[in-house]
């Protein structure tokens, strides 16, 4: 495609930085752009400047994920491509309300629970999560998914939830192969933007690190972190078919647990009788 007129896109996290700036650029393709925030002030201003509808929703709560799909579906009974961007890190251990350690909840149970209560109206959709280079780094243990053994480290939790959405996306690319859907997922980069809003440690740490002379020259735009996003929703849909962009370039994920199939398929297994989902694909 080398547009999206006419085409449905859903952007979650899409209040502000890279999800409010890939809204605007995919609106001004053609998109009708559902754009889904936890702001609702925040939400409806970047509605109302592409064109699109707002839809606030908390992923730290799994029924509002629910509610959300199901307020999605009646708006749209065809989606084309769904974004899962919206995305935290907690400085502290926190559960949410359904008992999951809450990075892990908003980053990656959050999102594999919207794509599979939106599978009706997916078909031959895109399916796009926001990832990070931070996968490089972890190591998940299908026994302990909670973080709750051992010494707590938040940027070990954020690695691991995003490592998620990489073994995520691989897996559904896999098991929908032949169907029409595609996924995908992507790296935006240190992007300059309200991710380090957090109080605590990671977001003191972020807020120096962007504002120092090193994440000056390191750190991009909102705008500059959505280049892959558009990129994924517009190019030829089964040249990136589980394939993981750092930045805009496309490169094997690192670490051994992308190359196993069978650890995929077991977080897989795993993730739906945690959420007490039925398979889909």
């Amino acid at each position: 495609m080398s547009d999206l007129d006419g085409r449905i896109v859903v952007v979650t996290g899409a209040s502000a930085g890279v999800g409010a700036a890939g809204a605007r650029q995919l609106s001004r393709l053609g998109a009708t752009v559902a754009v889904v925030g936890r702001s609702p002030a925040k939400t409806a201003a970047v509605a109302e400047e592409v064109g699109g509808q707002p839809f606030v929703a908390d992923f730290s709560r799994l029924a509002e994920v629910r509610r959300l799909a199901g307020e999605l579906l009646a708006h749209y009974p065809v989606i084309d491509v769904l974004v899962n961007n919206a995305g935290r890190q907690v400085s502290r251990r926190t559960l949410s309300a359904d008992g999951h350690e809450l990075t892990f909840q908003t980053n990656y149970l959050a999102p594999f629970l919207l794509t599979h209560l939106l599978a009706p109206a997916l078909g031959s959709a895109r399916v796009i999560s926001t990832a990070s280079a931070a996968h490089s780094w972890a190591r998940l243990d299908l026994d302990d998914l909670d973080s709750a053994r051992g010494r707590y480290r938040s940027t070990r939790a954020y690695a691991c939830s995003k490592l998620g959405n990489v073994l995520f996306t691989q897996e559904l690319a896999r098991r929908a192969a032949g169907s029409g859907l595609t996924a995908s997922s992507f790296h935006p980069g240190l992007v300059a933007s309200e991710f380090f809003r957090n109080d605590g440690v990671f977001g003191l740490f972020g807020k120096v690190m962007i504002h120092s002379p090193l994440g000056r020259r390191l750190a991009v735009s909102p705008d500059q972190g959505a280049a892959p996003l558009v990129h994924l929703a517009t190019a030829a849909a089964e040249s990136v078919n589980g394939a993981y962009f750092h930045l805009m370039r496309r490169q094997p994920p690192k670490g051994p647990q992308p190359h196993d199939p069978a650890f995929g398929q077991e977080l897989w297994q795993r993730t739906l009788k945690l959420l007490e989902l039925d398979p889909v694909w």
